[in-house]
């Protein structure tokens, strides 16, 4: 009888072991919703979020300053680009569209860009490099709307011209959920949109991808480019139902040179076909990022999952609901944001 004590009480013990989270919370805050993060370098974590709320570390997350922009109390942040400890971009949602600037840290801000157009909603910024950027709204009758900078953000314009006034379904649209539906690929801009109709953009054209679509609630909330740039990864799932597992993942496989009897997506002069030895994920997900070529870190309301193996199979490492993810440099290891103002850290293994 003892020894069976002794076997069931290790077991208890390792199954309590297995079911703590191995991210650890660096900081939190009541009422606050965090789904901006950027971290530009090892040591730099920036986030953003909700009641005019803007986070700072610069000790890679040993301590944060949190700070309330004056005048915008009452504005979401949902999207943050930072350059470095100094130099950061806020994106707010809804009407009037805002974006802000700061050159000391927080100290200040400057509004760099409004539009008090009642249908304005800004969704996820990102750069091309140190310099060109790009910020994605919701399509305005039926228009993809598209701002760009050439000078890191100190101005901005509307993206012009018949190349951008592709077909927009009605009810697509951009989800604001992590600030990671919009990237760069060899200097073409890309995105995914969701609700009604779900779909790939490079570069103005549009491509189909199986993913669980037609709701205002369901589609692709986040995308990432392997380091390599011979694959795209798309999660999302539908927001209202966090824990389905039903078509909310999609890995794309760049082909130079494809067999022309097979159906592919084109772009860009290369190809893009469906992977399909890859694994859904175990619920919603809301943001995803590639640590390497191999490694996968993916969260949502969902908790958090890792892939080792290209998204052939998940992990589920933790339950904990997080609404972004962004990779820390230089480490293997990444930060979380989410509800409740947390924000996290995990090393991976």
């Amino acid at each position: 009888m003892r020894i069976i004590k002794i076997v069931l009480g290790l077991l208890l013990i390792g199954q309590q072991l297995f079911a703590q989270t191995p991210i650890k919370i660096l900081t939190e805050q009541k009422g606050i919703s965090l789904r901006g993060l950027s971290v530009p370098s090892e040591k730099v974590v920036w986030a953003s979020g909700s009641k005019g709320t803007v986070v700072k570390s610069i000790n890679g997350g040993t301590s944060f300053e949190w700070m309330q922009v004056k005048g915008y109390e009452n504005r979401d942040f949902r999207a943050i680009y930072a350059w470095n400890e100094n130099e950061v971009i806020v994106v707010a949602i809804a009407a009037p569209a805002v974006i802000l600037k700061t050159m000391n840290g927080g100290l200040s801000w400057n509004k760099v860009y409004e539009n008090v157009d009642t249908s304005m909603f800004l969704d996820a910024i990102a750069f091309r490099n140190e310099k060109e950027g790009a910020v994605i709204g919701d399509p305005i009758n039926d228009t993809l709307f598209m701002l760009q900078t050439n000078d890191k953000g100190a101005n901005w314009e509307r993206v012009k011209g018949d190349y951008w006034k592709s077909d927009v379904v009605k009810g697509e649209a951009f989800f604001a959920s992590s600030n990671s539906n919009l990237a760069y690929l060899d200097n073409k801009i890309v995105f995914v949109s969701g609700g009604i109709k779900s779909r790939l953009w490079i570069e103005g054209k549009a491509m189909e991808i199986p993913i669980i679509q037609g709701s205002n609630s369901t589609g692709a909330n986040t995308m990432a480019i392997a380091p390599k740039k011979h694959h795209i990864i798309i999660a999302g799932g539908d927001f209202s139902k966090p824990n389905e597992m039903n078509n909310n993942f999609v890995k794309l496989n760049r082909l130079k040179y494809p067999n022309t009897s097979n159906k592919h997506l084109s772009a860009t002069n290369h190809f893009w076909e469906v992977d399909k030895t890859v694994k859904n994920l175990n619920g919603y997900k809301s943001s995803l990022v590639y640590l390497n070529n191999k490694l996968i870190i993916a969260t949502g309301t969902s908790g958090v999952e890792i892939s080792k193996n290209k998204g052939k199979n998940w992990e589920k490492i933790s339950n904990e609901s997080f609404h972004v993810v962004q990779v820390q440099p230089n480490r293997k290891a990444a930060f979380f944001a989410g509800s409740g103002g947390r924000i996290g850290y995990t090393i991976i293994e």
